[in-house]
């Protein structure tokens, strides 16, 4: 199989389709005989062909998944090692591929996309000069079809700004992008921004128009992040007007029916938020005339916004907007007065550190997922995790106003969970969590909690509300609390005095027996990180770790 032949094209159609085969003895030789073809002269170009001109959509689907992952494996040079795709082929794909990809449907096009990308990351700029020219052309097509698969592989190139080095090869790459890329950008915003008002009441228009947007919006992110370039300092006004406006923008048309899945309009906000965040993170010098009507909008959008799980990231991002203004110093000033505070902190904090029908969901039949947000930091664009950073934003300079605020309502969640622990626990978790959020000042892995807001008093708190839970004769009552108690001792265990910390060890113990996975996990992690502490001597844990090895052993017999 090498010539550009129909007879090659029938044989390749018939693999592939064999490939699909659920039986694996018809599956297996055709996966393994395309393993020994691959690395033949025009293979990946009959790939790209029958995905061009088969009339299977199955076959076409198929043929763009197998170049993607040949793509994946083969493109990059390896010193040393014999090049795997001819300089034959090579340059007939980078010739080829833009157009392929942008007159194919839409689940072809994401798959050459991707396939652009991983070629563009090894060659672009040096082996593929023009690949930029020839995508900026096509915004002057006017057909969104086009354009949103331009946009999408521009992201893909370009994402990797926001991760990278900085060197003078890295500079000069995003000077050509620039230079290339960023007027043709900003004139498709201005565009798309004037026909979104023009098919205002159509809805299929504006979702192609609003996918472009949030696209472009990415992109501003991108080659935005590493400096501020010239061309977007001098462009400030039109860009940052228009994402304000999108900002406040609500059109009816675009809101959706699913409490899960964030629309277009959620999409978009979250992006213009982060974009927000980055200029008053890294350029708030220029960006100051701005902030305020920043500031003012997504604080609006913040206390309008549901509890719906779609918009969470909305919500998050919008919280570390805030969050990233307040510990700025320029900005001290917007976050002085009482009321202020009060209001962040009664209309922002206190409702997004709320334990929701979805985190409970999440706590009963997804534990693996809840422990890794929880636990391991993955719940980097949670509500709770956003609430939680602003506290410790908030509280670099308004460390005494805030603590007394927030100790008013930990009381009072506390008042209520008392009143009625059946029907108000969530009231304690949540009460937990703010004293969580206002006491920690930093941490590491290794230690817990290091630093500690002196006005939190946590030894008390432990005493009189974490260790009622933890010594609970019903193990599996209130499992998110007890887990909650069980990570209160595991990230303070640093600040706990070492005779609380003996004091819970048996305890934890016996929550390794626990039902919920997510407690006798905690149970588990905790008394790792206690047991590998410098603090209580090893003398002292002997009688503990001799329960623990013979709870173990029964829980293994269990098994």
């Amino acid at each position: 199989m090498a010539d550009l032949n129909d007879a090659n094209l029938q044989s390749l159609t018939e693999v592939l389709r064999k490939t699909l085969d659920p039986d694996p003895n018809a599956r297996r030789p055709a996966e393994k005989f395309l393993e020994s073809v691959e690395g033949n002269q025009n293979y990946s170009l009959l790939l790209l062909t029958l995905l061009e001109k088969s009339q299977d959509n199955v076959i076409r689907v198929c043929a763009a998944v197998m170049f993607k992952n040949y793509i994946k494996r083969n493109w990059r040079i390896v010193e040393d090692e014999p090049n795997k795709i001819s300089e034959a082929d090579r340059t007939a794909i980078k010739a080829n591929i833009v157009n392929l990809m942008l007159s194919s449907p839409e689940q072809i096009q994401k798959q050459l996309s991707d396939a652009i990308s991983i070629i563009g990351r090894e060659d672009f700029p040096q082996k593929w000069p023009d690949l930029l020219t020839e995508m900026v052309t096509r915004f002057r097509s006017g057909d969104f079809h086009i354009i949103n698969g331009v946009l999408r592989t521009a992201h893909s190139l370009f994402k990797r700004y926001r991760h990278e080095f900085k060197s003078n090869e890295l500079w000069s790459e995003i000077k050509l992008v620039l230079d290339t890329f960023a007027q043709p950008l900003t004139e498709l915003f201005k565009a798309t921004i004037e026909l979104c008002q023009t098919h205002a009441t159509d809805v299929n228009v504006l979702k192609v128009l609003f996918s472009s947007l949030t696209l472009i919006s990415k992109l501003f992110y991108s080659l935005n992040f590493q400096d501020l370039p010239e061309f977007f300092e001098d462009n400030m006004e039109t860009w940052m007007t228009n994402f304000h406006g999108l900002l406040t923008l609500d059109n009816k048309l675009l809101q959706t029916d699913d409490e899960e899945e964030a629309g277009l309009l959620e999409l978009l906000k979250s992006q213009i938020c982060d974009n927000a965040a980055l200029y008053a993170q890294k350029y708030d010098e220029e960006f100051q005339p701005y902030l305020p009507r920043f500031v003012t909008a997504i604080w609006n959008l913040l206390v309008s916004t549901g509890q719906e799980v779609k918009y969470d990231l909305l919500v998050s991002n919008a919280i570390q907007f805030l969050a990233s203004v307040c510990e700025r110093p320029h900005y001290k000033n917007l976050f002085e007065d009482q009321s202020t505070l009060t209001s962040i902190c009664e209309k922002v904090i206190v409702p997004n550190m709320e334990f929701r029908s979805a985190d409970e969901e999440a706590f009963e039949d997804n534990s693996e997922e809840y422990i890794r947000r929880d636990l391991e930091g993955s719940d980097i664009d949670t509500r709770r995790r956003a609430a939680c950073d602003l506290v410790r934003c908030l509280c670099k300079f308004f460390e005494g106003p805030v603590t007394a605020i927030f100790s008013g309502y930990v009381n009072s969640m506390l008042g209520e969970y008392a009143k009625s622990p059946k029907e108000n626990w969530k009231h304690k978790d949540a009460a937990i969590y703010l004293v969580t959020s206002l006491a920690s000042k930093a941490q590491t892995q290794k230690h817990g909690i290091t630093q500690a807001n002196e006005m939190v008093n946590l030894i008390e708190f432990f005493v009189n509300h974490i260790l009622p839970d933890l010594k609970s004769s019903n193990v599996n009552e209130f499992p998110v609390l007890k887990a909650d108690a069980i990570k209160y001792v595991m990230i303070f265990r640093s600040q706990l005095p070492k005779e609380h910390l003996l004091q819970a060890v048996p305890l934890l113990i016996t929550h390794l027996q626990a039902e919920s996975t997510v407690q006798h996990t905690y149970a588990a992690h905790a008394l790792e990180r206690l047991f590998t502490m410098k603090g209580p001597s090893n003398l002292t844990l002997i009688p503990a770790s001799l329960i623990l090895i013979t709870t173990c052993l029964s829980l293994c017999a269990c098994l």
